[in-house]
Formats: C-alpha cells, structure tokens, sequence
C-alpha cells in the first residue's frame, strides 16, 4: 500500500469515529415532575398517571430512557401543595405538570421561569396563571378542566332526576377552590323555570362536612352540587355515605365518583385531558414556549349514572336521561 492510499485510509476511518461515537452516545435524559393534588392510592391518580404515561409514550418518550418522570402527591391538602411547590424550586426540574388549581398558583408564586403544563385548572385566566388562553405569556400553560356554564346543567340535571328537589347547595373547600366566585356568579344565568333556592355551603375539614350536609338535610327537598376540587375529591367517600344516609340526590363532576356510588356525575373525562397535556409536555421539551401554547378546553364531556345509588335514594331515573347517559351503571 502506498503512503498517498494509507493516508486516505486513515482519513475517512478518522472521521467515522465522531460518528460511531455520537450514535453509541445515550439519549438526553429530561427530568419531569407531576405535582398531584389528590392521593397516591386514588383511582383517579392512578387513571392520571397511565394516561399521561400513554401519551408522553406515543410522542417518542419513555420512562427511563429518554425521560424520567418523578410524582408528587398531595391527598387534598392544601400545605401538602404548597410544600411541594417550594421543593421543587430548589432542584428545578426541566418541566413541572400539575393538576389543580392550588397547586399551580403556589408554582406560579415559586417560580417564573421553570416551565409549567398545567391540567384539570379552572379559570387560568381568572386566577392570573396566564394572560389569555390564547396567548399565555409566561411559564404556564395547559389544559383546563370545565367553563362556567357547567354550573346550569348541573343544576338542570339534578332537577331532572330528582324532580322533587327544591334547594340546591354548592359544597367546596375554600383553599383547594379559588375559583367559586366566579362559578357562583354564573348562578345568575340559570333558568328560573327550576324554581330552585340556592345556596352555598363552604368547609374545610371532615367535621364540616357532616355538619353541614346534617344540617342541611334536616329540611326536605334537598340536593347536593360536589364541587370538583381536590378537597372535596379526597373526601368523597364521607360526602356519598352522608348523601345516602339522609337520602339526599348529589351530581358530582368526575366520573370516578359515580362508580364508587355517587349518584350521578357530569364533566369531561379527565385521563383524556391528562393524556392531552403530554403534547405540550413534548413540544416545550423539544423547545417551544409556554407563552406561545395556547390554553386548551375539554373536548368530551360525559354524563354518568348510577341506577343502584337512584333505587336507594328512592329515584326513577327517567328513560330519556337513561338514554342520553354515556354510562349507566346498574
């Protein structure tokens, strides 16, 4: 072999080592943290966080390969949310997902620059998480959970199931709901051919919770509206045997709730908007901004009843809402 041809050789070897070495290279690993407002063990979570798992693994990432996904749980409580905010700002991760109102408002306050996809939020906007849907403007963006005019055919629904009720109160925990102001202003909206009187009921703790609905139920013609907040969502167990008890009709917003025995639930299906997320978990890891990732609404909504639950309660669940209902469970 001649000196011009082992030159050559060994030139074009040369320049393949770069290229064997970057492809034996391992991927960038990216570090995801999910903020959870309800517990470990709760159905709903573990719904979540398959959901979220499906979605991140359709778009190309893996669990342990390309992306490392670390969960944070919080069961309803408030400074649970909090302290899990303030956790993370001193080892910031690449991306924080969230659920729940509470906890993106203690994240906002963290930190303005870790970037933030949000999920199953009430009123972004409202509660100052971004400055329009469509152009967030910050570190925060996401997808929301339901719109004001929910409140109405909750109200249309529990009337329709239980003609005879004639008082409605609207249960929530302050702290974990920021956001009933508004929702009760859209009472205001709501047809007077329900001749409804209602009213609001507000608590924090388990001992609330009995007395109010003790309370409440000492009069007939009542029903119940479950706010669709972590509180209330960790508690629901407490709040379904209360409404059994004194035979009261409640609509809850998750699904979840009807096949542990609620009555009825009406509200979009939250692993699909956990799932939903994913893509802009992917997009602002691959290098978009939040700011510029509009805030996304629902796009399914699902009607759910429990026949078991109405026959205890005394209920005929009429055949029309039966057929309207995506899920009767019997």
């Amino acid at each position: 072999m001649s000196r011009r041809q082992f030159l050559r050789l060994l030139g074009g070897t040369a320049v393949a080592w770069p290229l064997a070495a970057r492809a034996q290279q391992p991927e960038r690993m990216r570090r995801v943290v999910f903020l959870h407002a309800l517990a470990e063990n709760d159905p709903e979570v573990k719904a979540r966080i398959a959901a979220f798992r499906q979605g991140l693994e359709t778009l190309g990432w893996v669990e342990n390969r390309n992306v490392q996904v670390e969960h944070r749980f919080s069961g309803g409580d408030f400074a649970q949310m909090q302290a899990h905010a303030t956790e993370l700002v001193s080892s910031p991760p690449d991306l924080i997902a969230a659920t729940g109102s509470p906890i993106v408002a203690a994240l906002k306050h963290a930190s303005r620059t870790i970037p933030i996809v949000f999920s199953a939020v009430i009123d972004p906007v409202g509660q100052g998480f971004v400055a329009s849907l469509s152009r967030p403007g910050g570190n925060i963006t996401g997808f929301t959970l339901i719109d004001f005019p929910i409140m109405g055919k909750w109200l249309e629904l529990l009337k329709e199931i239980a003609p005879g009720v004639r008082r409605m109160t609207f249960m929530f925990s302050p702290p974990t709901a920021p956001w009933v102001p508004l929702f009760l202003r859209e009472l205001g909206a709501a047809p007077a051919s329900l001749a409804v009187e209602f009213s609001e009921t507000a608590v924090h703790d388990e001992a609330e919770i009995k007395a109010a609905i003790t309370a409440f139920a000492r009069e007939p013609g009542g029903g119940l509206i479950i706010a669709p907040d972590p509180f209330m969502n960790t508690h629901r167990e407490l709040v379904m045997a209360l409404a059994k008890q004194y035979r009261l009709p409640a609509i809850h917003g998750f699904r979840q709730h009807v096949t542990d025995g609620a009555l009825m639930s009406y509200g979009p299906d939250t692993a699909d908007i956990v799932r939903r997320s994913a893509s802009y978990v992917d997009r602002v890891l691959k290098g978009e901004k939040p700011a510029d990732l509009p805030v996304q609404a629902p796009t399914k909504y699902e009607l759910v009843i429990n026949l078991k639950t109405a026959k205890a309660l005394g209920l005929e669940v009429p055949l029309q809402l039966q057929q309207l209902a995506d899920e009767v469970i019997e």
